[in-house]
């Protein structure tokens, strides 16, 4: 070490800092009058020194004490980041079922692919075996020949090795000796062999034999750059996600300090785990250089994904909101997430909800479920126009429908009838763009606000036991003759409450206070606007929503109107997706973090349907009120505010007494295609259920056979009983039945 001193420095009175010659900035503390100046900081070697108030030397940065390895503990020594014993997507019921699910699909297209070739096979293995009995009687002649240790002789003759020559040429005459007599015991055996099968074996027997031989000796025959099956499957490789691709994928993107870092002398980028398999598609965890965050990553990840030469909806780079703000979290799939299969909404076909209990919403990036807990919660959704964001509305309404204990309101201000579908099931429904719906839904905000302080009195009045927490509970919501069940209120474009000249204050007003007062109250507040800017959207609303999605919005203000304040700045971008991505967004709120999530794909029929088993659910349990209870006879019977008692009693003819349950499937799918397509006798026993029917054994008629037999299915008085029991529980002025 070299012992000259440099001055590197120079102090400063006024701000207690030195400067490097490296622009390096050496803060000492701040001198109480009378202290003696220090010596300025200097290099001593590589260490930076400077003196105390007694003139001695002392370094900087002192080096660690003797022995500091053996004192500290070895969990103190370095953060230590556990991986996990089983594999991440084990531990997750829905990931192995999907791989179950893609097993199981793929030996079927497997099976059938080959069976269906299977004569076509078999005249390949014909064909090729004249040449198949070539091949086996040259390799039946060279192994009795023991031509194998040729080679081994004649590299004896070129070494002039006489004594190695002998040795193997005895050898061979000994192997030849004995596998003569073993070709020639096989022959007269397998000659006897036949000969008995040709005296006493059955025809079948022989030609079974003979076909196996065709198809041996072909297969013996076939050479092996021509195989007899086909593909069934095409592979296409997914490039494995390294860390040179990522390297080079950050480097691409043209930032000054990843450059600086990249270059001669620069730290590089780090990577503190390993990249892994996630779901389908990778996870690379990347420590970014110094003063490089996540969200400058963010904003370029079209470049990003132009540097992993990967789609744009295939790469997803997030902070990881537990570690530095220059750790990224990149995933990259294997398959563009707005190409994939939407995948079924689970209360699509059957089941009922509870909002007490996470609602299924859609799925993540990786394909994994995401759902909402909507109880003691509002929800923010926002969009640009066709981005998706009626559809996820539609998704969380629907799921609503499906609690037969909770009231609906919905309100459709755009005019279009999207949310149409849940009207039979609304106790307010509205839908237009016009001043008189907005008044409608004024009304209701106006009823809704008045509920809170009626909720708020009832709460006071329950006993401890009953509510410690002073909020609604499961219990409480049941008991209907409290009147503390759950209510929901739906807006769709609730721009043209916010923003209109008569209306804009007062909605604000109403809409805070239920944000704000509503969740502990079993009320549930859901807004959906695609214009999320000051005028359209207060801030009182848009600060207090606890749950937001945002689809594509175009800047930062709208981003930040829908995720919340500062949500741009920390790399949450609904900015990024692209004219591709419909029904993708951020959703904040619903989990511990931040997360990307589409919404399942739930088209107009399919909402009929699951409409009308939300209104036999409500019919069984006599929840159904307001303009559900007050307006169906005058709708067009067409829509799936009818009873579904009444329009199977229906299907029964004059002389029919009892039907089977697919019966009754097909002409309900013939009579309201729109309605009841697609229902199978499964998906009937369940809307039939809440009333107390099931599938029994009834006698009929099979109508393509002529062949009477029994099989499940219904009695037309038991029906009939059941929908007269549902009209005695209803209010007087419903007569859809």
């Amino acid at each position: 070490m070299s012992t000259d001193t440099t001055m590197v420095g120079t102090p400063d009175h006024n701000n207690h800092e030195h400067r490097n010659e490296q622009g390096r900035v050496i803060d000492f503390p701040a001198r109480e009058p009378g202290d003696r100046e220090p010596a300025p900081a200097v290099v001593d070697g590589e260490v930076l020194h400077t003196t105390d108030a007694d003139g001695a030397r002392v370094a900087v940065d002192p080096p660690a004490p003797a022995g500091s390895r053996r004192e500290v503990l070895p969990w103190q020594r370095r953060e230590i980041e556990r991986r996990p014993v089983i594999a991440e997507w084990l531990r997750h019921t829905d990931d192995v079922r999907a791989a179950a699910r893609w097993a199981a699909g793929w030996a079927w297209h497997a099976t059938g692919f080959h069976t269906v070739r299977a004569p076509l096979y078999a005249a390949k293995l014909a064909a090729r075996s004249p040449r198949g009995i070539w091949v086996a009687t040259r390799t039946m002649v060279r192994w009795v020949a023991d031509a194998e240790s040729s080679p081994l002789r004649d590299a004896a003759v070129q070494a002039g090795d006489i004594d190695r020559y002998v040795r193997l040429t005895e050898a061979r005459a000994d192997r030849v000796r004995l596998r003569r007599r073993a070709a020639f015991t096989g022959a007269v055996l397998a000659a006897a062999g036949g000969i008995a099968l040709w005296a006493f074996a059955p025809g079948w027997l022989l030609v079974v034999l003979l076909v196996a031989g065709v198809l041996v000796l072909g297969a013996i025959g076939s050479p092996a750059d021509r195989p007899v099956t086909g593909r069934s499957v095409v592979r296409t490789e997914v490039q494995r996600l390294t860390s040179d691709i990522v390297v080079r994928a950050l480097a691409s993107l043209g930032l000054a300090e990843i450059n600086k870092a990249m270059g001669k002398g620069g730290r590089g980028i780090t990577f503190p785990a390993p990249i892994t398999r996630d779901g389908p598609g990778w996870r690379a965890d990347v420590d970014l250089p110094f003063g490089v965050t996540v969200s400058d990553i963010v904003e370029r990840r079209d470049r990003l994904a132009s540097g992993l030469r990967r789609p744009l909806g295939c790469v997803w780079p997030e902070p990881a909101h537990d570690a530095h703000a220059g750790r990224l979290v990149l995933w990259v799939g294997d398959q563009d997430m707005s190409q994939a299969k939407p995948a079924a909404w689970p209360l699509a076909r059957g089941g009922a909800a509870d909002l007490f209990r996470p609602v299924p919403f859609g799925v993540d990036q990786r394909g994994r479920p995401v759902s909402i807990l909507l109880m003691f919660a509002n929800v923010l959704i926002g969009a640009m126009p066709r981005f998706g964001k009626t559809f996820a509305l539609r998704v969380l309404v629907l799921a609503a429908a499906l609690d037969a204990n909770a009231q609906l309101r919905v309100f459709e201000l755009k005019g279009t009838g999207d949310l149409g579908p849940v009207e039979n099931v609304s106790h307010h429904y509205g839908s237009g763009a016009d001043d008189a719906t907005c008044e409608q839904a004024m009304e209701s905000l106006r009823d809704l606000y008045g509920e809170l302080e009626k909720r708020s009195a009832t709460i006071r009045r329950l006993p401890r036991e009953l509510c410690p927490e002073n909020k609604v509970t499961p219990e409480l919501a049941a008991r209907r003759e409290l009147g503390l069940f759950p209510i929901v209120m739906a807006i769709d474009e609730c721009q043209e409450l916010f923003s209109h000249p008569d209306f804009k204050d007062e909605a604000d007003r109403l809409a805070t206070g239920i944000i704000k007062r509503g969740p502990a109250m079993g009320v549930i507040l859901i807004l959906a606007t695609q214009r999320p800017d000051a005028k359209s959207l207060p801030t009182g609303v848009s600060a207090n929503v606890g749950i937001r999605f945002c689809l594509r919005v175009m800047g930062q203000t709208e981003n930040d109107m829908v995720l919340g304040t500062s949500a741009y700045k920390n790399g949450i971008r609904a900015t990024t997706f692209g004219p591709r991505d419909k029904g993708i967004g951020y959703l904040v709120g619903a989990g511990d973090e931040p997360q990307i999530a589409r919404s399942a794909y739930i088209d107009a029929p399919t909402a009929e349907a699951i409409a009308a088993r939300a209104r036999a659910l409500r019919e069984a349990a006599g929840t159904i009120t307001g303009h559900a209870a007050g307006d169906t006879a005058d709708r067009d019977e067409s829509r799936a505010a009818r009873s579904v008692l009444s329009d199977i009693a229906a299907v029964f003819g004059p002389d029919e007494d009892r039907l089977w349950s697919e019966v009754i499937a097909a002409r309900l799918a013939e009579q309201w295609p729109t309605t009841y397509r697609g229902t199978t006798p499964a998906s009937l026993a369940a809307s039939l259920k809440p009333y107390g029917l099931a599938p029994a054994q009834v006698w009929g008629t099979d109508p393509a056979t002529g062949e009477s037999r029994n099989r499940r299915g219904y009695l037309r008085e038991a029906v009939t009983t059941a929908w007269l029991a549902t009209r005695k529980d209803r209010s007087p002025n419903d007569d859809s039945a």
